[in-house]
């Protein structure tokens, strides 16, 4: 449907008649009037029906003013404003359903309608079908409509002149709302009809549960909103007449891709409004009177899901609220099913009893917000149907809302912002053309330069020796390739790693800054031929082994899967980024093989694994709050010098525990550059898809798709407290509120009770103090905005400030009974409970440890 709502059959021709907003003295068909508020008075009502020389009263009771009782709002060049009325024209005209498609305003030069709001959030409502005039062909006009800060429609336009247009909006006012009207060079714009309408405060939840992360999407008043669909499931198209807020609720039947599995029914009790949930506002009792249910299946497997599929523009998130009352179920708990949306989870479990207090026909709805890069084949699939582990085998929905998000432009439509500007991909592809371009401008230039000087300090009898390239050499052609140029040969062999799997190449030596080639005989000898009893982890690149080199050194050789396309952007990235880093802290690349179609790195063998095998998980002894905490700054020293320790610096983008390797003597090391961008110099992020893993990734560059350092920033924050919580930074099996750890985590911080989750094994010995530092830097690292975060350097400074605490309370000599200094809420001896920890539950789906020695981790990437 992508938006909009087209109507040409006799069959839609009642519903457009009224499809358009009602105030305040909308009747709701009910048969009990619900507890709730049933009715909403909008504090600001503007209807203009656009070019009409008189009011135009609908029959639902709504009265649109004609041009000349709303001349006020317009802003415009009276002589290119056109007006056309076409009530009494051809039977065409006649029959094109609403009369607010009768008559239209034209404009041919910028124009702008401007009303004066109360601040919140307001229904804006547009109307567009393209009249005959005798001046403007209405069909082929262009135009661009937007307001103060959202594009709305770009570079729009209405060439079937048998259906009518209509866009319906939710954006944010701050008490001077305007639309403008922005026709193409060469083109004029039109609109039939205006309505900006106050919408309820609590219609939309600043907040919702995204899709695929379990974690909690803030700032939504932050966007624009697009409605691109509002279904009434398993009942009949719900005119404005019906519902609270003067919607349209069209039938699902068309977006049903399952109707064989479904069945339709009705409610015969009256719906029950919980306080604080759902209320006739949010969605009329129609709606939760009806609901598609799974059908009686014939089956031996009575499991499947039903299934709506929805149209959408792709390059959007999308706001989906589902709505769910319990119409069927004779007794309590009778419901229990998962929500999907494109084959993700969105809730899992979902019990309706318990979520309304335990009460049947109770309504109940739940917003989530799908990310653009899981937007996929221009398509959201939503699907209901029951746990894995279930026997009820029932699902139910009763309503369906796809709402389109304005993405990072600003914009409801492309990627251009009000300005005009461009903030698509291609912008940072034109500025590299661009810095190409002057860099290749720069050296053509310093070519020239030292030609000039050549020339001036040509010696006098260089004719006689014919040696005209002599000077010409470059300056420093005499040194070492090792140091300076490499050789054509070496080139050659150095350029294959970037070019094709399929080399050929045989020879081992070093180059400079990749470390070493080696050959696939080489490292067969390694690791007994690959012998599977050396497999010490697989990741998502590939296999990782524990070999031997011929002088004995230890490495940890990770060899690329076949036919992994991912797995060669990886390989690239990861000898680029190493060949040019050296910490202590960060886990060194020791050489590659590129031969053979083989894609293999080599690493120096970290023995004591990843830092989470140390904190839950295995049977590993654990480390101590003082380990934790020199773990912790060791890693945060590793991510200080990536983002400033090259001249441009590099955002790591994979933060996690799993990612942090531990070697003999527990020196913490960051590792996997696989998925690394050099930091932007231009500007303050880098644009790219979403990538990184589950509980990890920073909401803002999971919604905007701007990447920065405060993102490496904000996983490690998630590190900070798995380390102090020692539990899965995602357990679906928990309850919803402890899913995500991080949130649970800044819950308990934000009630000062933070020590009530912490690890029990380190609650003694931890010193109040330097539990409050630690804390404090790891909630600072999980500001909701990057800038509010702050840099790894500062991180770092806190956490060697806790650890300096940590060693002072230490010192003190207390009583035994007297360790006022230290959390202690455990009796010594006590066994560390795994209560909370959900057998299997991991946050990196898609990977097997098999050794606590190397890991490399699945990477979540948005679809």
């Amino acid at each position: 449907m992508g938006g909009e709502m087209h109507f040409s059959s006799l069959s839609y021709l009642l519903l457009l008649l009224i499809s358009f907003p009602l105030f305040s003295h909308a009747q709701v068909d009910t048969p009990k009037p619900p507890p709730s508020p049933s009715s909403y008075t909008p504090p600001d009502n503007y209807l203009i029906d656009c070019g009409s020389s008189g009011k135009t009263v609908l029959d639902d009771g709504r009265t649109f003013k004609s041009d000349s009782d709303t001349s006020n709002f317009l802003k415009t060049n009276e002589d290119i404003v056109t007006s056309v009325d076409q009530n009494i024209l051809s039977d065409t005209v006649s029959n094109s359903s609403s009369p607010l498609f009768r008559s239209a305003r034209i404009f041919s030069e910028v124009s702008l309608y401007t009303f004066i709001t109360k601040p919140g959030r307001h229904w804006v409502r547009l109307y567009f079908f393209p009249l005959p005039h005798q001046l403007y062909n209405l069909t082929v006009a262009i135009f661009t409509v937007q307001t103060e800060k959202f594009v709305l429609l770009h570079e729009f336009s209405v060439r079937d002149n048998s259906k009518g247009v209509f866009k319906e909006y939710l954006v944010n006012t701050t008490g001077r709302f305007s639309l403008q009207f922005k026709p193409k060079k060469g083109s004029c714009a039109f609109v039939n009809a205006i309505e900006v309408v106050s919408a309820p405060d609590q219609l939309i939840s600043d907040s919702a549960s995204s899709v695929p992360q379990w974690r909690t999407i803030n700032g939504i008043s932050n966007y624009a909103l697009q409605v691109s669909l509002r279904l009434n499931v398993g009942g009949p198209v719900l005119s404005p007449k019906n519902d609270t807020l003067s919607r349209t609720w069209l039938p699902d039947t068309p977006f049903n891709a399952f109707p064989e599995g479904a069945k339709t029914v009705m409610g015969s009790k009256p719906i029950i409004y919980p306080d604080g949930g759902a209320t006739p506002l949010i969605a009329p009792n129609s709606v939760y009177s009806t609901a598609e249910v799974m059908a009686d299946s014939e089956t031996t497997n009575p499991n499947f899901n039903l299934t709506w599929e929805v149209n959408v523009e792709q390059s959007f998130s999308y706001f989906i609220r589902m709505h769910f009352c319990d119409i069927v179920s004779q007794s309590p708990n009778d419901l229990y099913f998962n929500v999907y949306i494109n084959g993700m989870m969105g809730v899992s479990g979902l019990d309706l009893t318990t979520k309304t207090g335990g009460r049947l026909n109770a309504a109940y709805y739940t917003d989530l917000v799908l990310n653009a890069t899981a937007v996929t084949n221009g398509s959201i699939k939503i699907q209901v149907g029951p746990t894995v582990d279930s026997n009820l085998h029932k699902a139910i929905l009763n309503g369906l809302e796809v709402i389109k998000m304005s993405n990072e432009a600003d914009s409801l439509d492309g990627l251009f912002a009000v300005d005009g500007s461009y903030k698509g991909p291609g912008r940072i592809k034109m500025k590299i053309v661009a810095g190409v371009g002057l860099a290749m401008g720069a050296v053509a230039l310093l070519g020239l330069a030292i030609v000039f000087v050549r020339w001036k300090k040509r010696p006098k009898d260089w004719k006689k020796k014919q040696s005209f390239s002599s000077w010409l050499l470059p300056l420093h052609a005499c040194q070492s390739t090792r140091g300076g140029f490499l050789s054509s040969k070496s080139s050659s062999r150095r350029s294959s790693i970037f070019s094709s799997r399929k080399s050929k190449s045989t020879h081992s030596s070093f180059f400079t800054g990749l470390g070493r080639f080696f050959t696939v005989t080489e490292l067969e000898r390694a690791t007994q031929n690959f012998d599977e009893k050396t497999v010490i982890g697989v990741g998502g690149f590939g296999k990782v082994y524990i070999g031997a080199l011929e002088d004995g050194t230890k490495v940890a050789i990770k060899r690329g899967s076949n036919g992994s396309e991912q797995g060669i952007n990886e390989f690239q990235t990861e000898i680029q980024m190493l060949s040019k880093l050296r910490h202590r802290h960060l886990v060194s690349l020791v050489g590659f093989c590129d031969q053979q179609q083989e894609m293999i790195l080599v690493y120096e063998y970290m023995a004591n694994g990843p830092l989470r095998d140390h904190i839950y998980g295995s049977n590993k002894p654990t480390l101590s709050w003082k380990q934790r905490l020199e773990i912790c700054i060791g890693a945060a020293r590793g991510l200080h010098y990536l983002h400033t320790g090259t001249s441009q610096g590099i955002i790591h983008r994979d933060v996690k525990t799993t990612n942090i390797l531990l070697d003999e003597n527990f020196v913490a090391k960051v590792s996997d550059f696989g998925l690394s961008k050099d930091a932007p110099m231009d500007q303050g992020y880098v644009s790219t898809a979403v990538k990184g893993s589950f509980g990890y990734l920073d909401p803002e560059y999971f919604r905007r798709q701007q990447l920065t350092e405060k993102s490496d920033v904000y996983s490690f924050g998630v590190v900070l407290f798995e380390v102090l919580c020692a539990r899965p930074v995602i357990c679906p099996k928990l309850p919803k509120e402890q899913v995500s750890l991080a949130d649970w985590a800044m819950h308990w911080q934000r009630k000062g009770m933070i020590e009530k989750i912490i690890d029990p094994a380190i609650a003694r010995a931890v010193s109040s103090e330097s539990l409050r530092k630690y804390v404090e830097a790891a909630e600072k690292c999980l500001a909701e905005h990057g800038v509010d975060r702050p840099g790894m350097g500062d991180v770092l400074w806190n956490l060697e400030y806790a650890l300096q605490l940590q060693e002072a309370a230490t010192q003190i000599h207390l009583p035994e009974d007297k360790s006022a200094n230290l959390i202690a809420f455990k009796k010594p001896g006590e066994q560390r409970s795994e209560d909370s920890h959900v057998s299997g539950a991991t946050d990196d789906s898609e990977v097997t440890v098999g050794s606590p020695v190397f890991h490399q981790m699945g990477n979540f990437q948005g679809r």
